[in-house]
């Protein structure tokens, strides 16, 4: 659900948080959706290089997901912290805010992704495999679903709270899920 409100919330606060204009250049609040990708570009080969260097010592997927959901939650902590810290929501802020918190959740969709889509077509039976994908997605687009109902609460009086709230409820799950990883890596019977 956090990653996925960089086309909603985090693209207002680009356009109305962010100040723009930077050692004479504009720039457009659109851009900050490259972010995305690239970063994803920049840390795919690292997280290779890293679960191959780690090897049987690499955290178990529960604790990856945990691991995940963990960032995804500090990413929005970190822009609780310019309304915070400036005691308004109006201010125009650095672009670094957003640009720290579209790299913190991507380092947590690198855990979650494609260590996800990994598990699911380990731990799928043959010959569901196919289905067992879709219920991959099926949840992302449960998740999107209900992103689109959390991003109404998001607004220029609520911005602190709307980040807070969401990133502390996912550090929140992400503690939880830390705590519930060696039960539920008994039920993946040794698939990792």
């Amino acid at each position: 659900m956090i990653e996925e409100q960089g086309s909603t919330t985090l693209a207002i606060f680009a356009a109305k948080r962010t100040q723009l204009d930077i050692f004479g250049f504009t720039l457009n609040p659109a851009n900050f959706q490259s972010l995305n990708p690239v970063f994803i570009i920049i840390l795919s080969p690292v997280f290779a290089w890293l679960w191959t260097k780690l090897g049987d010592r690499q955290p178990s997927t529960p604790k990856k997901f945990a691991l995940g959901l963990f960032f995804a939650g500090l990413s929005f902590v970190l822009l609780m912290f310019p309304g915070l810290i400036n005691g308004n929501t109006t201010t125009l802020v650095s672009p670094l805010w957003l640009v720290g918190s579209f790299f913190i959740c991507i380092v947590g969709e690198m855990f979650i992704s494609p260590v996800g889509l990994s598990a699911t077509t380990k731990l799928a039976p043959a010959a569901f495999s196919s289905q067992t994908m879709s219920l991959w997605f099926l949840a992302d687009s449960m998740g999107q679903a209900f992103n689109a109902q959390a991003t109404q609460f998001f607004s220029a009086k609520t911005e602190v709270a709307y980040f807070g709230i969401t990133g502390f409820i996912a550090i929140g799950f992400a503690i939880l899920l830390f705590l519930m990883s060696p039960m539920l890596k008994k039920y993946m019977r040794g698939v990792e």
